[in-house]
C-alpha cells in the first residue's frame, strides 16, 4: 500500500510549528527538514569564527549570531547558518524578531551528514540575498576554508585557504578571519 504524500506547509504553518518546537528544522519549498546536534569540532570553530567577529565588530552597527537566528532568502529557505553578521539596520520577516531577512556574511561549518545540502542548496539559496557580500564554508575534519565573495553584476568570486598562517579579509564589514583562530583547539 503507497504511502499517502506528506502535506506541504506554508511558511506561516511553519514558522507557527517551528516557534513551538524544542529542535531546529530548515523550510525549504513546504517541507521541513530536521536539524541533527553538532560535534565537538563543529561547535568549536563556530565559537572561535563568532567570538572573532564580535570581538572586531563590538564597536560598530553590527551584530553577530551563532546557531540560533534563522535567515530567509528571497528564494524561500528559512535555515539556521552556523554564524551571522549583519551590519547596518536589521530587517525581519516579522514582529518576532525571529528570521533575519538581509545578513551581510553567512558562515556554514561543514559536516559529513550536511556537507552536499551546504554546499549545494543552501549556498545557491544564499546567494540571491541582495544584502550578503560573503558566504564562508569552512571544513571541520582539516584546514579547509572556502570564502564565496560577491561582485559587480552577481558574480561570484571563490577562495580557498588551507594553511594556518593565511587570513581571510572581508572588506565589506571590515574583519579579518585568521585560520589558527577559527581551528584553535580544533586539532591537538
Amino acid at each position: 500500500m503507497a504511502s499517502e504524500p506528506r502535506p506541504r506547509l506554508s511558511i506561516s504553518e511553519y514558522l507557527a510549528f517551528e516557534r513551538q518546537s524544542e529542535t531546529k528544522h530548515d523550510y525549504l519549498d513546504g517541507e521541513i527538514f530536521a536539524m541533527t546536534g553538532a560535534s565537538r569540532e563543529h561547535n568549536r570553530i563556530t565559537l572561535n569564527i563568532a567570538v572573532s567577529f564580535e570581538t572586531q565588530l563590538e564597536e560598530r552597527d553590527c551584530e553577530v549570531f551563532a546557531n540560533e537566528m534563522r535567515v530567509r532568502t528571497p528564494t524561500n529557505l528559512l535555515t539556521y547558518p552556523d554564524v551571522i553578521v549583519v551590519c547596518g539596520p536589521e530587517s525581519y520577516d516579522d514582529s518576532e524578531v525571529d528570521t533575519l531577512l538581509n545578513p551581510s556574511v553567512v558562515v556554514e561549518v561543514l559536516s559529513k551528514s550536511t556537507e552536499t545540502y551546504d554546499r549545494n542548496t543552501k549556498l545557491f539559496h544564499y546567494r540571491t540575498i541582495p544584502s550578503l557580500s560573503d558566504v564562508i564554508l569552512v571544513a571541520q575534519n582539516k584546514v579547509h576554508v572556502e570564502h564565496f565573495h560577491r561582485q559587480a553584476r552577481e558574480e561570484w568570486i571563490l577562495r580557498e585557504m588551507n594553511d594556518l598562517t593565511q587570513r581571510l579579509d572581508l572588506p565589506a564589514i571590515d574583519c579579518k578571519l585568521e585560520l589558527k583562530r577559527v581551528y584553535r583547539r580544533v586539532f591537538a
